[in-house]
C-alpha cells in the first residue's frame, strides 16, 4: 500500500468523542480538513470539525455518502461496526481496515490472535455458555475475572471472581452470550505502549508510559515510566510485532500487565490513539494524535522523543458534583495543561477532560498534576470571576 493524501484534503472521522476532538485538532493545524460522521450533534468532535454529519453507524447509505465527500477516513473508537468502515472503503482509504477492528473488537479473537503470534497474554479460557464456567476455572484457577468478549470499555462488562460460588453469578450479571475467564494476575504495575505504523509499514513507538487505575478507569499515566531499560525494550518490541502481524496502517496503544515476578503480558489492544498517550500532546515532539494524521495520510511518521518528563491526570465527571471546577487554581501551576473535551453533561466516571503537568522527573510531575486535580474542588475564588 502506498498513497499521499496532503494538506488540504478532506479527512472523515468515524467517532465523535474526545479523541476525534483531540485528532481533528491536530489535523487541522496540519492544514487538514475534518469530517466527522456519528449519531450525535454538537461533539467533541463536531464542534472543532469542517463539517458534522449525524447518522447512524449502520446507515450504510449514509456512510458511504460521507465516503464519497472525503479523501480518507479514520476512526476514533473501535466499536464502530465492521460493515461500516467496509462500506466506507469501497470508496476510499478506511486505516486501520476492517479486519483490524474485527480481530480487536471481540477480546476472544484478540487473545487468539495474540497467543497464535506468540506474543505473552494472560492465560485465559473461552466460555460459549453456562455450561463452560466450570471447565474454564478449572483450567484458569481463581482468583479470575469474567469479561464479555464483546463492547467491554473502561472496566464495564467485568465482573472479578474469587470464589467457585461466585462463577454462575458473574455469568448472570454479565448478561452476554459469550465471555473470557482470565486469571487475574499480581501486578508490579501497568503499562502502555502507543504504536504508529505508516502506509509502507515503517513503524515508530513511543517509550513505554505507566499508568494507574482507579474503578477500572485510567487515573494517572506519567512518562517515562519507571521500569528497568530491559522491560522497556520488550515492550517496544512486542509492540512492533503487533503491528507488523496487525498489518496496522494507524495508532494502536498495546495495554501490558507488568507481573511482580517482572513478566510482560498483553491486556489488551486499542487500534487508536489512547487515554494514556494524551501526555504526548504536551510532553513529545509528535503527539499521538498527530501520528494518526501522519500513517493515514500516508505521511512520513513524525518522531517521538520526549521533551520533558510528564504526567497526566483524567477529570471524570465526578468532580462536578459540587459545581464547576475551580479551573483558576488548577491553573495557578505554570507546569500545568487543562484539556477540556467540549461535552456538555458531566456524569460520575464520563471523561470531561485531563491536566497533564511537566516536570524534571516523571514522579515531581505525577505530584504537580495530583495537587492541581485537588485544587479544583477548592472552594473560593470562583472559577469565572473577574478580578
Amino acid at each position: 500500500m502506498s498513497f499521499r493524501v496532503l494538506p488540504g484534503s478532506v479527512i472523515g472521522v468515524l467517532g465523535s468523542g474526545q479523541l476525534g476532538r483531540m485528532f481533528a485538532i491536530a489535523a487541522r493545524q496540519m492544514g487538514y480538513r475534518v469530517h466527522v460522521l456519528s449519531p450525535e450533534d454538537d461533539t467533541p468532535t463536531g464542534q472543532v470539525a469542517d463539517h458534522e454529519v449525524k447518522a447512524d453507524y449502520d446507515d450504510l447509505d449514509a456512510v458511504a455518502s460521507f465516503a464519497r465527500g472525503v479523501d480518507v477516513i479514520t476512526y476514533e473508537f473501535e466499536n464502530i461496526p465492521v460493515s461500516a468502515t467496509n462500506a466506507a472503503a469501497r470508496y476510499v482509504p478506511t486505516l486501520p481496515s476492517g479486519t483490524v477492528l474485527h480481530t480487536t473488537q471481540n477480546r476472544l479473537r484478540e487473545k487468539n490472535f495474540l497467543r497464535s503470534a506468540g506474543l505473552p497474554v494472560t492465560p485465559f479460557a473461552a466460555i460459549g455458555g453456562i455450561s463452560d464456567i466450570d471447565s474454564a476455572a478449572t483450567a484458569i484457577g481463581l482468583p479470575a475475572i469474567m469479561k464479555t468478549a464483546s463492547w467491554g470499555y473502561d472496566g464495564k462488562g467485568q465482573v472479578c471472581i474469587d470464589s467457585q460460588e461466585q462463577l454462575q453469578q458473574a455469568w448472570r450479571a454479565l448478561g452476554a452470550s459469550e465471555a473470557v475467564l482470565e486469571r487475574r494476575v499480581d501486578l508490579a504495575g501497568e503499562l502502555s505502549v502507543i504504536a504508529v505504523r505508516g502506509v509502507q509499514g515503517e513503524i515508530v513507538c513511543f517509550d513505554p508510559i505507566s499508568n494507574i487505575h482507579r474503578n477500572q478507569i485510567l487515573d494517572i499515566s506519567s512518562a517515562p515510566a519507571d521500569i528497568s531499560p530491559q522491560i522497556a525494550a520488550q515492550a517496544i518490541e512486542i509492540a512492533r510485532t503487533v503491528m507488523t502481524r496487525l498489518e496496522v496502517v494507524g495508532v494502536v496503544c498495546v495495554e501490558y500487565f507488568l507481573s511482580s515476578r517482572g513478566e510482560l503480558l498483553i491486556n489488551e489492544l486499542a487500534p487508536r490513539p489512547h487515554n494514556s498517550g494524551h501526555l504526548t500532546i504536551d510532553a513529545h515532539v509528535t503527539s499521538q494524535f498527530e501520528q494518526q494524521v501522519r500513517a493515514v495520510c500516508g505521511l512520513p511518521l513524525g518522531s517521538t522523543a520526549q521533551l520533558s518528563p510528564a504526567a497526566m491526570a483524567n477529570l471524570l465527571g465526578d468532580l462536578w458534583a459540587n459545581g464547576e471546577p475551580n479551573w483558576f487554581e488548577a491553573c495557578s501551576s505554570p507546569a500545568i495543561k487543562l484539556h477540556l473535551y467540549g461535552k456538555r453533561t458531566p456524569r460520575p466516571g464520563r471523561k470531561m477532560g485531563h491536566l497533564t503537568a511537566l516536570a524534571e522527573s516523571p514522579r515531581s510531575a505525577k505530584s504537580l498534576v495530583e495537587e492541581a486535580r485537588r485544587r479544583l474542588t477548592q472552594t473560593g475564588r470562583a472559577s469565572g470571576a473577574q478580578g
